[in-house]
């Protein structure tokens, strides 16, 4: 059966082949990379495409191909997946999101991350998510906030998978527990 939520405006839904293109194209733009160490090439963009997907079939979720409705049959993704790296706040699961340029500033994002919160806490069960970002990602920071995600600056880390001195090690982390995303539905 294949997997969808469903929003307002936002539909985020299994991957297909046809995503693959957009998504490469994606990934290959300066500016929607600006807070990664590179862009992506082909071969390294279907391969992260690829383990997207595989976390799928091994876990249930995963960052979601994000379609909008009579605008983009594919946008970028929004999801949840299981981090795949050891700090002290591992092991866990991670919401995340990247938009081709042209869907930045709509409210995309932030609407199709709650219905990935949801799927996290209504289906999933899960007692807490984190997100990630480097202190520079103003856009990401404020859709964390608009869902409902807090940090505390004890928690901030530097990524272990960039070396000691890169520009983008130092991490920002922020947190929802399953009964605050709950208050606020109530609120």
């Amino acid at each position: 059966m294949p997997f969808t939520l469903r929003g307002e405006r936002v539909l985020l839904r299994d991957w297909r082949d046809d995503d693959l293109p957009a998504w490469v194209a994606m990934n290959a733009d300066p500016a929607v990379r600006r807070y990664f160490p590179s862009v992506l090439d082909e071969a390294a963009a279907l391969g992260e495409a690829s383990r997207i997907r595989a976390h799928a079939e091994r876990e249930g979720f995963t960052f979601w191909a994000l379609d909008i409705p009579g605008v983009a049959d594919f946008a970028g993704f929004v999801g949840l997946i299981r981090t795949g790296f050891d700090a002290h706040f591992t092991p866990c699961v991670e919401i995340g999101w990247r938009l081709a340029q042209a869907y930045w500033g709509q409210g995309y994002a932030s609407e199709a991350a709650r219905l990935a919160l949801q799927q996290g806490f209504d289906t999933l069960q899960l007692d807490e998510i984190v997100a990630l970002t480097v202190p520079a990602n103003l856009p990401s920071q404020a859709v964390m906030q608009r869902i409902g995600m807090r940090r505390d600056p004890s928690d901030d880390f530097d990524h272990p998978r960039l070396s000691d001195g890169h520009p983008l090690q130092r991490h920002l982390l922020y947190r929802i527990k399953r009964q605050d995303w709950r208050a606020q539905l109530s609120a």
